[in-house]
């Protein structure tokens, strides 16, 4: 049991490489304010987890999600054990009945945004056939969740990818588990899961036609501390020229796994998930907030998706990661 725990440390989200050369962005000192008509998230892994429990806690805010190798809402229970045993393989029963009326008794106390919210949401579930870090059933309750509260939902579960966010982009092959962790299987799933959130989507352009900027996360952290959470100092965000200049636009959260933030492969995620390529074409500012190593309780940079911070509001309103999001959000006209 010791040595799966460590494990998990190692492989729970997507695990990257260190010393990955780093672009930098142009510096901001903080975030613009857009005209924003709609809210969305995505993410891979301890991301995928963080998108679905940022989804769920402020669903009146963002209106859908995207989720690469990911699990239910409170999947890990507060638990390091539960998120291996439960939420990453089949050894202990995720109890889904359990875990929805978990959000239905949060809903009621207002401690996350009305459950009713999620009836009607858009959201898209991927999950390769070759992943063995997040066992399929943990996907598959993923999708069952969102049903169960009159989401429309599509599944993607027959890509042979490995565990990954899966991208045009990607420098790794299809059914391949290594550094970056941003495969390449001859497939565009963001185009998939952005016509699925969107109802449809322009072709993405061949180069995004401005540079990412990057800004500073602790003016977003609660008590201006972004290393106290476990969150980067740095961020980061791309703008479409479209935006910038005032129009309509949507923001698309997206959410990195772990070993996968700037710390680790510098921009990588951030420039190869294919989603500013679709920003430019369709009015929609891409948001890469940036988790980072915490000694000790984070070593690889993970979302906080089973409570290493010890709070147990981690995927609740007030929880730290969460709310340090949301400012961004609400910062960029969310």
């Amino acid at each position: 049991m010791i040595s799966a725990l460590r494990r998990l440390a190692l492989t729970v989200g997507v695990a990257g490489l260190l010393g990955t050369a780093v672009t930098t962005p142009a510096q901001a000192a903080s975030l613009g304010h857009y005209n924003i008509s709609a809210v969305y998230d995505s993410g891979v892994s301890s991301g995928g987890f963080m998108a679905d429990q940022l989804h769920v806690a402020y669903s009146g805010t963002i209106k859908g999600t995207g989720i690469f190798a990911g699990g239910p809402y409170h999947c890990a229970l507060g638990s390091l054990t539960t998120a291996q045993l439960a939420c990453m393989y089949n050894i202990q029963s995720r109890n889904l009945p359990s875990l929805e009326q978990t959000a239905r008794t949060r809903s009621s106390q207002g401690t996350i945004d009305n459950v009713a919210n999620l009836s009607g949401h858009r959201v898209y579930v991927f999950h390769g056939t070759a992943d063995t870090t997040v066992t399929v059933g943990s996907s598959n309750d993923l999708v069952q969740f969102y049903k169960d509260f009159g989401a429309n939902v599509r599944y993607d579960n027959t890509s042979p990818a490995a565990h990954s966010w899966v991208s045009p982009l990607g420098p790794n092959a299809c059914g391949t588990s290594y550094t970056p962790y941003v495969n390449n299987c001859g497939t565009d799933p963001e185009g998939t899961m952005l016509t699925q959130l969107f109802g449809s989507v322009a072709a993405p352009a061949k180069t995004p036609s401005a540079g990412v900027v990057s800004f500073d996360q602790n003016a977003y952290a609660p008590g201006g501390s972004a290393s106290a959470i476990s969150m980067g100092a740095t961020g980061y965000a791309y703008v479409p020229p479209s935006c910038a200049s005032g129009a309509s636009c949507r923001l698309m959260v997206a959410l990195h796994g772990c070993l996968q933030g700037a710390g680790s492969i510098g921009t990588t995620f951030v420039t190869k998930a294919h989603l500013n390529e679709y920003g430019d074409t369709n009015n929609m500012i891409v948001l890469y907030p940036q988790a980072v190593a915490k000694t000790g309780s984070n070593p690889n940079g993970c979302w906080d998706w089973w409570g290493y911070l010890n709070a147990g509001n981690y995927d609740t309103h007030g929880g730290a990661q969460i709310e340090a999001i949301m400012n961004m959000v609400h910062a960029l006209g969310g």
